[in-house]
């Protein structure tokens, strides 16, 4: 019972906002710390796709080519 009155309470729009309010500084300070890392990521993540487009291209050329591959 204390859990759903503990349920019942935080479901009150008054109180979501306070608690909205309440954590909003801290969130903010943890984006601002990690929002360097994302940028990295992200252009990591952009680099990867374009080296694999890049092999995926020259597999296309080679198959064909055949005549470009030869074993003596």
């Amino acid at each position: 019972t204390i859990v759903q009155q503990c349920i019942d309470i935080l479901k009150r729009d008054d109180i979501k906002n306070e608690f909205k309010m309440l954590l909003k500084p801290f969130i903010d300070i943890i984006l601002f710390e990690i929002n360097h890392y994302i940028y990295i990521t992200l252009a990591l993540v952009f680099l990867i796709f374009i080296m694999i487009l890049m092999i995926l291209i020259i597999l296309i050329f080679l198959f064909r080519n055949k005549n470009i591959i030869k074993l003596n």
